[in-house]
C-alpha cells in the first residue's frame, strides 16, 4: 500500500490488531444468525510525510451508511464543547448575521444548532442519513453527501462560500484526505477560516490509546503531517491550540494560501517542535504502542477472569467505537462482560460488532446493580461517573482499561 497523503510506499508498521468488524457496525437482533464482515486492522507509518494510517480493507460508504449510530448530542460534555467553540469563533473572527458557516460532518446538528441560535446562516454537510435526519429535525439545512472538491465547487456555486468552516473529528475519517482538504481551499472565502479538531498523535502514543484505532479512522494525525497535507492542497496553518477532548486533541486553524492571510502564530512552531522532540520523525518513536496494547489486553483479561472467579458481575458503559476495538482485540465476549449500557436509543437493543455483547439502556444498571462498570469511552469517565453516581451506593466501582487497568 502507498501513503494516502503523499503516495510513498508504506514501510513502517505501527500495530497489528488482528481482525474485527468495523467498530460502528452494530448488529441487529434479527441478524445474529448472519455472518459479520471481519477485516484486518493494521496501522502503518509513512516515513516520507509521517502520516499514520490504517491499511485499506473496506470502503467509506460501507462504514458511514444509513444506519450509522454515532450521535454527538448524547454527550453533554461534547455539547458544552461545541457551544464554547461557537462563542469563541464568533468573538475571534467577528461573525455576524451576514456570515456563512459550513460544518463538514455536521452529525446530528450538535454544533450548528448554536450557530443558528445566534442568527448566523449555516449549512451542514453530513453523509450518514440517520444523523442528517436528526439535524434536520433541529431545523438545520443539511446536505447528505461526502465532502470533497466537487462537493465544494457545487456549494460555492449555490452561494455557500464560507467565512468559517468547522470540521470536528472528521479529518481522520476520510480515505482521500487530499480531495477532502482541497474542498476547503475551494469553499473558503479569501478571508475565510477553517478549523479542524482531531485526537493528536502525541497523546495517542503517550497514553497508549490504541483503542482509538479502528477502520473508520483512516488517519492518526500530528501537526507535522497535517501541515504538509494542507500545504499540498492550497491551505496554510496559522494557529493551533491544545484541547482535552477525546483524551487530548488539537484544534488547527487554516486559511487559503492565496487569500488574505493572517500572521502565523508562535503556537504552530511550538507544536511542531514538541512533535519533533518527541520523535515523530523517527521509526523508534512508533515501537512502543504494540507492546503497550498487549499489556492492556492482558491486564483487562486478568481482571475480568478474576471477577468472574470471585462471583462478581461486570458490565460495560458506552457502546463506543474505541470500546469495540478494545473488546475485539482482547477477545472479550458476554461471558466476561454481560452487557453494555448506552444512552443512545439508536444503539439500544443491538449488539456490539464482533463480541456480540448486548447493548441496553442505562436503567439496567439500577436494576441489576453490578459490582463493576467498565467505562469503555474512558475520555468521558468524569461525565459518566457523575451521571451514574448511584453505582457507589451499592459499593459498585468504575473501571477503565486505558492507559492502564484502574479500579476507581
Amino acid at each position: 500500500m502507498n501513503c494516502r497523503g503523499c503516495a510513498a510506499p508504506l514501510s513502517l508498521p505501527l500495530i497489528d490488531l488482528g481482525t474485527s468488524p468495523p467498530s460502528n457496525a452494530y448488529v441487529h437482533a434479527d441478524r445474529l444468525e448472519q455472518a459479520e464482515q471481519w477485516v484486518p486492522l493494521k496501522v502503518a507509518v509513512c516515513q516520507q510525510c509521517w502520516l499514520v494510517q490504517t491499511e485499506d480493507y473496506t470502503s467509506a460508504d460501507s462504514l458511514f451508511d444509513a444506519e450509522y449510530a454515532y450521535f454527538s448530542s448524547f454527550s453533554s460534555t461534547w455539547l458544552a464543547h461545541a457551544e464554547r467553540y461557537v462563542a469563541e469563533m464568533v468573538e475571534r473572527f467577528g461573525l455576524t448575521a451576514d456570515s456563512r458557516v459550513v460544518e463538514v460532518a455536521a452529525n446530528d446538528g450538535y454544533l450548528l444548532q448554536y450557530v443558528a441560535g445566534r442568527g448566523i446562516q449555516c449549512l451542514g454537510v453530513e453523509p450518514t442519513r440517520s444523523t442528517a435526519q436528526a439535524a434536520r429535525e433541529k431545523g438545520l439545512e443539511i446536505r447528505e453527501l461526502f465532502f470533497g472538491r466537487d462537493t465544494a465547487a457545487q456549494l460555492k456555486s449555490e452561494g455557500w462560500a464560507a467565512d468559517l468552516m468547522a470540521a470536528n473529528n472528521v479529518l481522520a475519517h476520510v480515505p482521500d484526505i487530499n480531495d477532502f482538504l482541497g474542498g476547503f481551499a475551494t469553499l473558503l472565502k479569501s478571508t475565510g477560516v477553517a478549523t479542524f479538531e482531531f485526537p493528536q498523535l502525541l497523546t495517542l502514543m503517550a497514553g497508549a490509546q490504541f483503542d482509538t484505532l479502528y477502520h473508520e479512522h483512516y488517519s492518526y494525525l500530528s501537526l507535522t503531517a497535517v501541515q504538509t497535507l494542507c500545504e499540498r492542497n492550497g491551505l496554510e496553518v496559522f494557529d493551533v491550540s491544545q484541547l482535552t477532548t477525546h483524551g487530548g486533541s488539537l484544534r488547527v486553524f487554516v486559511q487559503r494560501k492565496d487569500g488574505e492571510r493572517r500572521a502565523v502564530q508562535p503556537a504552530v512552531q511550538q507544536q511542531l517542535q514538541a512533535e519533533l522532540d518527541a520523535g515523530v520523525k523517527t521509526a523508534e518513536y512508533y515501537a512502543t504502542l504494540a507492546p503497550a496494547a498487549e499489556r492492556i489486553k492482558h491486564d483487562l483479561l486478568r481482571f475480568l477472569l478474576q471477577a468472574k472467579a470471585d462471583g462478581k458481575r461486570v458490565v460495560g458503559y458506552g457502546a463506543a467505537a474505541k470500546g469495540n476495538t478494545l473488546l475485539n482485540y482482547a477477545g472479550v465476549k458476554p461471558d466476561l462482560l454481560a452487557w453494555v449500557a448506552d444512552a443512545n436509543p439508536h444503539k439500544q437493543g443491538k449488539f456490539l460488532p464482533g463480541s456480540r455483547i448486548p447493548i441496553v439502556a442505562p436503567a439496567q444498571i439500577d436494576i441489576e446493580k453490578p459490582d463493576y462498570v467498565l467505562v469503555l469511552p474512558w475520555n468521558l469517565l468524569h461525565e459518566v461517573s457523575q451521571q451514574l453516581a448511584q453505582v457507589r451506593q451499592w459499593d459498585g466501582r468504575f473501571v477503565i482499561a486505558v492507559p492502564e487497568l484502574s479500579v476507581l
